[in-house]
């Protein structure tokens, strides 16, 4: 029970934190000019007033890799090389490209957005130029075809860089797979249907590809074909729901893995564009299909995760997401609990320790320093300020105590519920102390433990800083109204405040050692506020 305890102690804080948004490396494919391109001179620009009504690269004549790495906690070893679209004229950067790559950085898949070589524009506005174009397939397939292969040559050397720098990107060499949107879906195919052991893709995604035979002449499914995820919209304006269905009618007919969706509405193009219709989560479908073939299996996953299977941490995953939507202050979680001391009589020396886990911890690991003391624990797991206040009725002034010590904080700082704001913090801890003076409850105000950083929310800065000017507040405005100051944060912390290693296993939970410094002092601590007048 202590470690599923300390599970969803983890569990909770994980799901109520973020994922680490890592630095983008951006990294040219070729050491010189890119081969088949060496006389092109134009430099790459940007559109963001178009017919298409979104970002566009184009002129791209220096092919690169966008590098959205996750959080190594996170982190599964795969990879995708994303290819955006855009008619091998421009490139959707945004919606085909780098929200793809973010979705992907968050469930922990390293993603590469490719931008490839394409025909140059010679305006301002290569929307523009290319409308009218599409009007004739075999024209723009003309004019595209000396570009086509050289596309097609930088995903397969996207490919081969991943793989060849493996090892500092954090992936897998065999978990590395290549996705492309309409043209980039061409690029896919191109180097799905032809490859070598260096640039062979580990699994393919091509998103409403064009497969015209004017883009790719010989479309034979390989021996050794990858796994495939396909998904278009049958409603596609430039008709290519087709290449779709076929792409995967072959890949069956070669005994090969094959998925496909193929939705009723949402156009060409929908990419991660909402537009209230089932295309807007097709995404979730493509991470169905990456979790199902194995590919979102954590490299390092942490201690607790190690104690159960996928299955039940997504169940306990869905569970604390539904109460998050139900029940956000979790006023559940001790009323039966609190219903029984309320039949009870109270004592004089009843007190009340509320916070989050750490207070809920430490009733658990040490249950007979509260009962034998008429010590009532009420911690909850990954809460902020704003839910124990909301919950101040229910589990202290219902509960009638002589007195209540407020530890409250640390999750605000980790920013569980947003960004932190100390006058917020602060205000709901003087909002639960307004409340616990008015029912003449006798008010301890406890510092916030030390912690170096956040495990589950490392992008968090400054964490001891935050803490320690939190806590000065605390200290002045109990002195300020005659209110004991119960100093946890000098007993337990280190050189660098955060909490000793002696005391905790993971730098912000104390271990029973821990408890075991904390437990005198909240005993001194409310000895001198039952005293006092």
């Amino acid at each position: 029970m202590r470690l599923i305890g300390r599970f969803f102690s983890f569990l909770v804080c994980c799901l109520l934190g973020s994922q680490i948004v890592q630095a983008q490396q951006v990294v040219r494919l070729y050491a010189g000019k890119a081969p088949g391109s060496e006389n092109w001179t134009w430099d790459e620009a940007e559109s963001t007033q178009n017919m298409f009504n979104t970002r566009v690269i184009y002129n791209v004549a220096t092919p690169t890799l966008t590098a959205y790495l996750p959080n190594p906690e996170l982190a599964t070893g795969t990879a995708v090389v994303i290819a955006p679209g855009g008619a091998f004229h421009t490139l959707s950067i945004d919606s085909e490209g780098i929200d793809v790559a973010k979705w992907l950085q968050a469930k922990g898949v390293a993603s590469f957005v490719l931008t490839y070589r394409v025909v140059r524009s010679l305006t301002s506005d290569p929307v523009g130029e290319l409308m009218p174009k599409m009007a004739d397939s075999k024209k723009l397939d003309a004019e595209n075809a000396p570009v086509v292969p050289l596309a097609i040559a930088d995903g397969k050397r996207a490919i081969e860089y991943v793989r060849q720098h493996a090892n500092e990107l954090g992936v897998l060499p065999n978990r590395i797979g290549l996705m492309g949107f309409s043209a980039g879906g061409t690029v896919t195919m191109g180097v799905g249907f032809d490859y070598s052991p260096a640039n062979r893709p580990d699994f393919l995604a091509p998103i409403y590809p064009y497969l015209g035979a004017g883009a790719i002449a010989k479309q034979n499914v390989p021996a050794d074909a990858p796994p495939l995820f396909v998904c278009a919209a049958s409603d596609d304006q430039l008709g290519l729901a087709p290449h779709s269905t076929k792409l995967y009618t072959d890949w069956l007919a070669a005994g090969k893995s094959a998925e496909l969706h193929l939705y009723l509405k949402g156009g060409h193009g929908f990419g991660m564009r909402k537009q209230n219709l089932p295309t807007d989560a097709w995404i979730d479908r493509f991470g169905d299909w990456l979790k199902l073939n194995g590919f979102l299996k954590k490299l390092h996953p942490n201690p607790y995760e190690q104690q159960f299977t996928e299955e039940q941490v997504a169940e306990f995953r869905r569970k604390d997401e539904e109460r998050l939507r139900t029940d956000w202050a979790y006023l559940s979680r001790y009323a039966v609990d609190n219903q029984k001391l309320a039949d009870a009589a109270a004592t004089t020396k009843r007190v009340v320790f509320l916070g989050n886990s750490i207070t809920e911890n430490w009733a658990k690991l040490q249950p007979g320093f509260f009962t034998d003391n008429s010590f009532v624990g009420r911690g909850i797991s990954g809460q902020t300020s704003g839910q124990t206040l909301v919950r101040f009725r229910q589990d202290v002034l219902n509960l009638k105590p002589a007195a209540v010590i407020i530890n409250i904080g640390t999750n605000d700082v980790a920013e569980n519920s947003g960004p932190y704001n100390p006058d917020f913090t602060f205000g709901n801890i003087v909002s639960m102390v307004e409340l616990a003076r008015a029912n003449n409850i006798r008010v301890i105000l406890a510092s916030v433990q030390p912690a170096y950083r956040m495990p589950w929310r490392k992008e968090v800065t400054d964490v001891p800083g935050k803490i320690v000017r939190l806590n000065e507040r605390i200290k002045a405005y109990a002195q300020q109204n005659n209110f004991v100051y119960l100093d946890y944060f000098s007993a337990l912390a280190d050189e660098r405040k955060g909490m000793k290693a002696a005391y905790t296993d993971d730098g912000v939970h104390p271990t029973l050692a821990g408890y075991q410094v904390m437990g005198p002092l909240a005993q001194k601590a409310i000895a001198e506020a039952l005293k006092t007048n």
